[in-house]
């Protein structure tokens, strides 16, 4: 079993909260992480018609069966529970009783806003990440980066941007492409159903694919909606259910005024990049390496394995681009106390001196404010270019 860095600070949360929330995709393990950090726990799946009937016909009695900690899998599911826990925590005021886990972030966040407010510490559990996936030592986005040379060096990037990182593939060994497609039809015909009125499943299918066919670029709704065929108001209800499924991320603008009027659009990533190039239709990673999109997807792919330190220190990622509109841009900055760390991605194993420009543009317009500029490329050697950190993609 590939270990989680979540679970340090899961086994550190339910000493100290009556409950503890973890979140997430489907297919990320949060099941396995849950039962593996509190084996002693009672395990609920609310997904079990007969769990979940007894808890929405009666709560109390359903509630009262566990003495000394449950497991509550996808809670979401019976929403009415959440008062009748809130009362449970503030009668017996001790931590570690509950144990929450969901798949739907916007159903689950909303009925914890109004019933567990200041009671339970939440956690989002993304699929592996790099470093857990390769056994390699996790960092925190404080110590980014943290410069190595790895034990056992992936021969082959492309290969594992292609797989991407659900645990089921890597734990099965199964066939990625083959089961990203039964995991996004799953998605559209039973989480999407469940919670907007799609008419027509293909036209939000066509959505999905044109969003991962503008990875890396900036959000312009009104482009989005026409392509599709749905007015923009529908495209940005849409979108909100990507994110909150835990599908996409937007980066927003950095607003650090440097007397530049700045670009004010997000960005759009995916979590996985698996299933971005299932979306995208490649075929295998000898296909990935001479895509239209490869440089935008191994941007996401450094997108999602930054996003996942901060996640995996249970932090709310502080990540951010940069642009202006006379196109002097950097890919991400990262708000690191009161410095500014400004990241470049490049996909190539050589790099030139015009590559460097973004990021000598924004030192020098940054000044004192900015950490030694980062550039992340798909080379294996780390190296000081123009006082600039060059960094191998097996660092992240």
């Amino acid at each position: 079993m590939i270990d989680r860095t979540l679970a340090k600070k899961l086994k550190k949360a339910v000493t100290q909260y009556p409950v503890v929330t973890l979140t997430g995709p489907r297919q990320s393990g949060k099941t396995t992480l849950a039962k593996m950090v509190f084996p002693h726990y009672t395990y609920i799946s609310l997904e079990n018609p007969d769990q979940r009937s007894f808890a929405m016909d009666d709560p109390i009695s359903f509630l009262q069966r566990f003495k000394n900690g449950v497991i509550l899998d996808e809670v979401q599911r019976t929403p009415d529970l959440f008062s009748y826990i809130q009362t449970m925590v503030d009668e017996k005021d001790q931590p570690g009783q509950f144990i929450l886990t969901g798949s739907q972030n916007f159903l689950l966040i909303e009925k914890i806003s109004q019933s567990l407010a200041g009671r339970t510490a939440i956690f989002h559990l993304s699929p592996f990440s790099k470093r857990e996936l390769l056994a390699e030592k996790p960092y925190h986005p404080d110590n980014f980066p943290l410069i190595q040379v790895p034990k056992i060096p992936y021969a082959n990037v492309w290969d594992i941007i292609f797989t991407g990182f659900y645990p089921r593939i890597h734990d099965k060994k199964l066939e990625a492409r083959e089961w990203l497609a039964g995991y996004y039809q799953t998605y559209i015909e039973r989480d999407v159903r469940s919670v907007i009125n799609v008419g027509d499943l293909d036209t939000f299918g066509k959505f999905i694919r044109l969003c991962a066919g503008r990875v890396g670029q900036l959000i312009n709704f009104t482009s989005l909606a026409a392509d599709c065929g749905i007015s923009n108001m529908t495209a940005k209800r849409w979108l909100s259910v990507l994110q909150t499924s835990f599908i996409v991320k937007l980066v927003q603008p950095h607003f650090e005024n440097f007397s530049k009027r700045l670009i004010k659009s997000p960005k759009l990533y995916f979590l996985d990049t698996g299933l971005l190039s299932f979306l995208l239709n490649i075929k295998n990673h000898h296909e990935l390496q001479f895509h239209a999109h490869k440089g935008a997807i191994f941007e996401n792919f450094v997108f999602s394995e930054l996003y996942k330190s901060f996640l995996n220190n249970g932090l709310i990622p502080n990540i951010y681009y940069w642009n202006d509109v006379k196109k002097h841009e950097v890919d991400f900055v990262i708000e690191k106390g009161d410095k500014l760390l400004p990241i470049e991605v490049k996909a190539g194993e050589t790099l030139t001196k015009d590559q460097l420009k973004g990021l000598m543009y924004y030192r020098d317009l940054a000044a004192s404010k900015v950490e030694r500029p980062i550039l992340i490329y798909t080379g294996i050697e780390n190296y000081i270019r123009n006082n600039i950190q060059i960094l191998s993609w097996q660092n992240l």
